[in-house]
């Protein structure tokens, strides 16, 4: 045990480094064992974490100084933000910016940053086909991750950047599965511009983050997009359909209703959706089901999640 080095994570109770959390602990045999960094230590989910054996500790990505405690010692650090929580690109920015900091004041020799496109860098602000948000951003919760990779690049411990797909699970708790339509049936309504959709188990992207560990300082400075399969809004439906056991069609909002549909982030998720559309192959060709795979055997298609968590979609 003694050997074993640590690997400190962020959102240990969330999604991302919660998968990862469980998976380090999972393999009881491994090379690392895991330390979870969460701002409420007395937490049910955080005393779960607990129950596996896991150690957990105060840290607050607000707080550098408190970063760099929980790093102190470990090997290797995953790094998550959560633009959801608090609705800022400029907070999530100044949060990623203070984990890169620290990862480096505590000598941790190898980070996970868990980004996603600046999407600036491909379309400008001044492009036209998307409508600027706040002035700012095309896309906030994707280029305040973007913006700061230069940082982890360059004043971070050494950099494995993974960008994440689609959660399958916005399904089930972000209010994006099927509901009922005026016929009494199921319709599928996403905004997807007849693009195809890289989507992950939010599980999965944890467990490629420790296949990225396991791999060491051969994956520093690359970018590794994920996915758990690719499909069109068809394929989507047809296999929703086969999992609840009735049919679900498929709609293809346009653009500007779904960014006026009024709940919070509509505006920002319109133009994601839209930004993958224009981006086309290229985006879709950035999330590779294949390099996930080799990092996690495991790795579940859409099916097989489905068939795992399809009985937790609400269906209004």
């Amino acid at each position: 045990m003694s050997d074993r080095k640590v690997i400190a994570v962020l959102g240990a109770t969330g999604a991302q480094g919660g998968g990862l959390a469980r998976a380090i602990a999972a393999d009881r045999d491994g090379p690392f064992v895991a330390r979870a960094v969460t701002r409420h230590p007395e937490s049910e989910k955080a005393r779960i974490l607990a129950g596996l054996g896991i150690e957990v500790v105060a840290g607050n990505s607000d707080d550098e100084a408190s970063l760099v405690r929980a790093f102190a010692g470990a090997h290797g650090a995953f790094c998550v933000t959560n633009y959801w929580e608090h609705f800022s690109a400029e907070r999530e920015g100044a949060q990623a910016t203070a984990m890169a900091h620290a990862s480096r004041a505590a000598g941790v020799q190898h980070i996970v940053w868990s980004t996603l496109e600046d999407t600036r860098l491909r379309l400008p602000l001044t492009d036209g086909r998307l409508p600027v948000i706040g002035g700012t951003y095309n896309v906030p919760h994707f280029d305040s991750k973007g913006q700061v990779d230069d940082v982890f690049a360059l004043e971070a411990a050494p950099t494995t950047f993974l960008l994440a797909a689609f959660y399958w699970e916005n399904f089930i708790f972000f209010g994006m599965g099927p509901r009922r339509n005026e016929a009494g049936g199921l319709t599928l309504a996403l905004p997807l511009g007849g693009a195809k959709l890289p989507g992950i188990a939010a599980e999965d992207i944890g467990k490629v983050a420790y296949g990225i560990f396991r791999s060491g300082a051969a994956t520093v400075g690359q970018r590794i997009g994920i996915a758990g399969e690719v499909l069109s809004g068809e394929e989507i439906a047809g296999k929703l359909s086969h999992a609840l056991g009735q049919p679900v069609t498929f709609t293809d909002v346009p653009f500007d209703t779904y960014r006026g549909l009024g709940f919070p982030g509509a505006q920002d998720l319109g133009n994601m959706f839209q930004y993958q559309a224009i981006m086309g192959d290229e985006f879709v060709h950035s999330r590779d089901v294949a390099r996930a795979r080799a990092l996690n055997h495991a790795l579940l298609d859409f099916d097989a999640w489905l068939a795992a968590r399809a009985a937790q979609i609400p269906l209004p």
